[in-house]
């Protein structure tokens, strides 16, 4: 699955769908002030590799504006997986698999309200997902207070590779709330909230818990996780940016996380940024974010079915991982009268490091739980081009 893969992969950045802690301080930006989004074309590249999982593919962005009022997007994203993480390796095989994702969108500006709707499916051989969002803000005060509230509803459809008749549904509801404020001319602050209410089948059908079993040869064996089919979380962020008298900013964001699993989460990011000439920006950023275990995570049970609901997913347990970061862009502009109004070339990239604090490594040679925590670390590079028309 993919998807799921990607989306664990993904923890280093914005663990968006596992923890629901989707509001970035660029969603708080870009709510400000009722415009169009600007007329662009982008390809990006994108690479994950760490903890023995490679992800990379292509994306492409378009967006146009039909006369002053909407604009229209369309987004294709490609996701190939390769890999063996200690669970595969400890279960089953090296695999490899590929998620497309397409996405399609409408914005529509009327005096200071923008408004917006969106399309998302993404296909796989044993996950389909597709997700409808809406979203509306509103300009308040002189266009220094910017009110937004979003709705997305998701339906999921769960295979499982080499059993054809295994089939599961999930559906997710994310209500989501954002409040922007300028405070003066130099200082811009955000608040947003979130929740997501999660309901069906909720667990990966190839993750598997360990429980004790002394005639084995390993000491243990694995039988297939069990979850709760409802979930419910919350999440409240807090961000900052200030603009300094030099064509810089630097900017912070603080998040907290909880849910009716028992996972409760932080996040503190920190970030600067900074212009070098008329073409050059440079971004640099640290992140970090720290999380408690699910109720019913444990590493090691004491035996088969020990509780109703049990996960050795290592996303479920407690864990911490920081993230150092940096930018590049540079920017080409081009006359005002041409169609090509201008263009960047961008460069992220960020290196994690995840430190698992009840996760053993059951691929070491040590006792039965006795084995070291686990502990990897991640390098994530997107590389996109953007021309503006």
């Amino acid at each position: 699955m993919v998807q799921r893969v990607a989306q664990e992969a993904a923890v280093a950045v914005t663990r968006f769908s596992l923890l629901g802690c989707g509001m970035a301080l660029t969603w708080l930006m870009q709510s400000h002030a009722a415009v169009l989004p600007q007329e662009r074309a982008d390809a990006m590249y994108h690479s994950y590799s760490g903890g023995g999982v490679s992800i990379d593919g292509p994306s492409i962005l378009l967006r146009k504006q039909i006369g002053n009022s909407v604009s229209v997007s369309a987004n294709y994203y490609v996701d190939t997986i390769s890999g063996a993480s200690i669970d595969v390796l400890a279960t089953a095989s090296p695999y490899a698999e590929k998620r497309t994702e397409h996405t399609v969108g409408l914005d529509y500006v009327r005096n200071k309200t923008l408004m917006n709707v969106s399309y998302t499916s993404s296909d796989e051989n044993d996950f389909n997902a597709t997700t409808y969002s809406l979203g509306v803000s509103q300009d308040f005060f002189g266009d220094l207070t910017t009110l937004s509230l979003g709705y997305s509803k998701g339906s999921d459809e769960v295979g499982k590779r080499g059993d054809e008749s295994f089939s599961e549904q999930a559906e997710r509801h994310n209500y989501r709330l954002g409040l922007t404020q300028v405070i003066s001319k130099n200082f811009i602050v955000g608040l947003s909230l979130e929740n997501i209410a999660d309901q069906g089948y909720l667990n990966n059908p190839y993750r598997a818990v360990r429980f004790l079993e002394p005639e084995s040869e390993r000491g243990f064996r694995y039988e297939t996780e069990a979850y709760p089919n409802t979930r419910t979380s919350n999440a409240a962020a807090l961000t900052a940016n200030y603009y300094l008298p030099y064509r810089a900013s630097i900017y912070a964001e603080a998040r907290l996380f909880s849910d009716t699993w028992g996972i409760e989460a932080d996040t503190y990011k920190v970030g600067y940024i900074h212009t070098f000439g008329d073409d050059w920006i440079v971004e640099l950023r640290a992140r970090h974010y720290s999380q408690s275990k699910a109720d019913f995570y444990q590493d090691l049970y004491q035996r088969s079915e020990e509780f109703n609901f049990r996960a050795r997913d290592k996303e479920m347990s407690t864990f911490s991982n920081l993230s150092l970061g940096f930018s590049v862009s540079y920017e080409l502009r081009f006359s005002a009268s041409a169609w090509l109004k201008k263009s960047s070339i961008n460069l992220d990239f960020d290196h994690v490091a995840f430190d698992y604090q009840d996760f053993r490594n059951v691929l070491a040679d040590a006792p039965v739980g006795d084995e070291p925590f686990y502990a990897f670390s991640a390098n994530i590079t997107r590389l996109y081009l953007s021309v503006f028309y």
